[in-house]
């Protein structure tokens, strides 16, 4: 009677994925770990949208500002450039970034005579005889053509813009100008690091440089996996001797070093690392596959498949693959993680992500000294970002694991 009763509520309960999908909803390790995850995705996917430096990698450097500490406020003059600047659309600077259409010049204090803009040069600490600036009001509110003279007198002043428009303001109109419009306060929310760059936006877009690497590494991997994995599990014999042959030849070279070696081989570089990694991730997907279909390929549908004259790849990849997705789910979830920390391995080493694009591995790298002194948030930050990336992998991978399970799957409730 209990078994009957219980035949019934799974009935009722709908199907295994979405009994699967309940179970997973109900582990609050796992949802936490897939909002950490979502998250992670969302930045990546806005990217230069929402970082406060939207130049290319975020490299924007401001020596004066190098190693201010979180919550750092700055007053900027931004000093148009005489040239014509274009615009990108959306999708290209979320992709890419943009430069910026002018010159921003960091400043301690700001004044005006006549047609001219002063500042003296920042410095957080009072200078006895402070290094001062001299711009023309016209050049810093407007990008000119500097073909053209740019006449003033006393009250007035006269130029031609970049796009051929010509100008006639008072002084005061240009001053007021400058002031509401080009006079502008940065706030550094994480500080700076050595190089006066913003870590708040580096650490931003650090965040696609990981998630792309584990995305198109286990993607690799799943290729490269499931293909031989599924060959040798189906067909046996001596097909199924060679690829083990090869499965144990790789599997037998430590991970880090044949990454290192395939690195040095393709080059260093951004696509380098993906092709690096997702190489040497392929092994344990392959392993499992070919297991799974071993256990799979002498079940009643498969010789009802053969019987209705399927064919091979007909019965690989419609009628077993599926069968045998979930544990390639798992593995893809723990290969995520470890992708992201064979990427910034390489690195922190020097032969993974180039400068100055910025990865958590590099800004390790390039931040370790200052651990000993009282700036060690500039490597702990990046550091922090891997671990809770790479625990929220290792979290969800271990609840798919319990979600699927199909041997308590069936009866749970």
């Amino acid at each position: 009677m209990m078994i009957l009763f219980r035949k019934r509520e799974y009935v009722s309960g709908g199907s295994l994925s979405k009994l699967a999908l309940k179970r997973l909803w109900r582990n609050p390790l796992a949802v936490i770990s897939l909002i950490l995850i979502g998250a992670a995705i969302l930045i990546s996917v806005l990217g230069y949208l929402i970082t406060p430096d939207s130049t290319p990698y975020s490299n924007e450097q401001f020596l004066e500002l190098s190693i201010h500490k979180p919550g750092t406020k700055v007053k900027m003059l931004h000093v148009e450039q005489n040239t014509d600047h274009k615009k990108k659309n959306v999708i290209m600077k979320m992709l890419f970034g943009s430069r910026r259409s002018y010159t921003a010049i960091p400043f301690s204090d700001i004044h005006f005579e006549g047609d001219k803009v002063m500042v003296e040069e920042y410095s957080d600490t009072p200078l006895p005889d402070p290094q001062k600036q001299t711009f023309d009001l016209a050049d810093v509110a407007y990008a000119i053509d500097m073909n053209k003279e740019v006449l003033t007198d006393a009250d007035t002043v006269i130029f031609t813009d970049i796009k051929g428009k010509y100008h006639r303001m008072a002084t005061a109109d240009l001053q007021r100008l400058v002031m509401e419009n080009r006079v502008i306060t940065r706030h550094y929310l994480l500080g700076t690091d050595q190089f006066g760059r913003d870590m708040l936006s580096r650490l931003l877009i650090g965040t696609r440089v990981s998630l792309s690497v584990g995305l198109v590494s286990v993607a690799i991997s799943l290729v490269i996996g499931i293909l031989l994995g599924s060959v040798a599990g189906f067909f046996r014999g001596r097909v199924d001797d060679l690829i083990m042959w090869f499965i144990n030849v790789v599997w037998s070279i430590p991970t880090l070093l044949l990454v290192i070696a395939i690195t040095f081989a393709l080059g260093k570089g951004f696509w380098q690392v993906f092709v690096a990694v997702g190489l040497t991730m392929w092994v344990e997907v392959a392993r499992v596959v070919r297991g799974q279909f071993i256990s799979i390929r002498e079940k009643e549908f498969v010789e009802a498949g053969r019987a209705l004259g399927y064919r091979n790849s007909r019965i690989i990849f419609r009628h077993i693959l599926p069968n045998v997705l979930a544990p390639v789910i798992v593995i893809s979830a723990a290969n995520f993680a470890s992708a992201i920390l064979m990427e910034a391995g390489l690195s922190f080493l020097g032969i993974g992500v180039q400068p100055p694009m910025p990865s958590w591995g590099s800004m390790i790298r390039e931040n370790y000294p200052y651990i000993i002194l009282d700036s060690a948030y500039l490597a702990i930050l990046p550091g922090l970002a891997i671990m809770v990336m790479v625990l929220a992998f290792m979290l969800i991978g271990n609840a798919l694991r319990d979600a699927l399970d199909v041997r308590t799957i069936g009866s749970w409730r």
